[in-house]
């Protein structure tokens, strides 16, 4: 049985591109990039050619990247690091309910630590409202985090409206980008954003790689203490290989984004299209057209969602019921209970599927049509 894989919000598998660089450095480049010798130079050219790269893609400056372990350290160091750096100026943050459990968790600790959250709630799309932040905020908020699109419904939030907002107030803009970077065009300075993060598997690179975007003129204390590596930011000995095969996902993602866009959307407009050909009752969760192009999150009434993923399984369809950091768990998704409330029949029968560069047509109409039986099946 052939399998399909439609679950590449969860994590994406790596471009043989990828794979052939951090090759190509794990047999030709040990050097510590700290080292001031040939071999340390070597390293660190592979550093600095990577860091120019994912600052450019974001419109940022080469010393405004901090290479981190991926989106949960990039959340947490932006949270933290901004709280504790500003503490003096307040100890209110705002965030949304619908962001990823590093942000969310991060927050709760913060609470716990003297901070106070304000957690804005969402309408049925997803979506916050411009108005709620404006009443949110105090004289002594210090920082909002808002990420830039949902990874469980794909739903974008108004992020250059937010950074309007911010711009005659001192809070700091973190945005968790996870989700979007690579499939959205992102611009630092054009959306007033102060804290951005990334993470390398979701575009096609290794796991354990991620990066934090931190405008120069913003402080944030380290949350490791060590060596003297990213400026003082974060120390630990980089991982040379792993950041030579971001910038190579990097490198792709930006070249193919506007063709990415298209492509993902027209997935999206199949699959909807062959489950009304088949007659399937469905609802889109969240937005078809201001979303991340790549998730599309669907709820199938009078169905179950852990049956459906047992049958789609069954039939080698990999999806997902939202968030993979909670995979495993029976908890309904906290951003459809905030979309919908915690009664509606939508958090318990709602399916994500994502789609990436491994993605064909072929595998659009086996799914949608396998899909179709699994919801036939379970609302016999």
């Amino acid at each position: 049985m052939d399998r399909i894989y439609l679950d590449h919000a969860a994590t994406s598998p790596m471009r043989p591109q990828v794979i052939e660089k951090m090759l190509e450095v794990m047999n030709t480049t040990f050097g510590n990039p700290s080292s001031i010798h040939s071999f340390g130079r070597e390293a660190r050219h592979y550093i600095d050619l990577a860091r120019a790269a994912m600052a450019e893609s974001i419109g940022a400056k080469e010393n405004e990247i901090i290479f981190t372990s991926g989106g949960t350290e990039a959340d947490n160091m932006a949270l933290f690091g901004a709280a504790e750096s500003y503490r003096q100026n307040g100890k209110h943050i705002i965030t949304t309910q619908i962001e990823h459990h590093a942000v969310l968790h991060a927050c709760n600790k913060l609470e716990k630590m003297g901070f106070e959250v304000t957690y804005l709630p969402v309408d049925e799309t997803g979506r916050i409202s411009i108005q709620d932040l404006k009443d949110a905020l105090r004289d002594d908020t210090i920082l909002v985090s808002v990420m830039y699109g949902n990874n469980e419904v794909g739903t974008i939030q108004p992020i250059k409206e937010i950074g309007q907002v911010l711009k005659e107030h001192p809070a700091k803009f973190h945005t968790d980008a996870v989700q979007a970077y690579g499939v959205e065009k992102i611009d630092v300075n054009e959306c007033l954003i102060d804290l951005l993060s990334v993470s390398a598997h979701k575009i096609n690179g290794p796991k354990g790689i991620g990066f934090l975007y931190v405008r120069s003129d913003i402080k944030i204390a380290p949350r490791m203490f060590g060596g003297e590596q990213e400026r003082k930011r974060r120390a630990g000995t980089e991982n040379v290989a792993s950041i030579a095969g971001f910038h190579e996902a990097v490198l792709i993602a930006v070249k193919e984004l506007g063709t990415k866009r298209q492509k993902f959307n027209g997935y999206k407009e199949m699959f909807i299209k062959e489950l009304k050909r088949q007659d399937i009752a469905f609802h889109v969760n969240g937005f078809l057209e201001n979303s991340l192009p790549h998730v599309l999150n669907l709820s199938f009434p009078g169905t179950n969602v852990e049956a459906m993923l047992v049958n789609l399984d069954l039939a080698g369809i990999a999806v997902s019921s939202g968030s993979a950091c909670t995979a495993g768990s029976i908890e309904p998704s906290h951003v459809l209970v905030a979309m919908y409330g915690k009664d509606s029949e939508k958090i318990t029968n709602s399916i994500r599927f994502s789609f990436g560069f491994t993605t064909t047509t072929e595998e659009i109409l086996k799914a949608s049509e396998e899909t179709a039986k699994a919801v036939r099946r379970l609302t016999k």
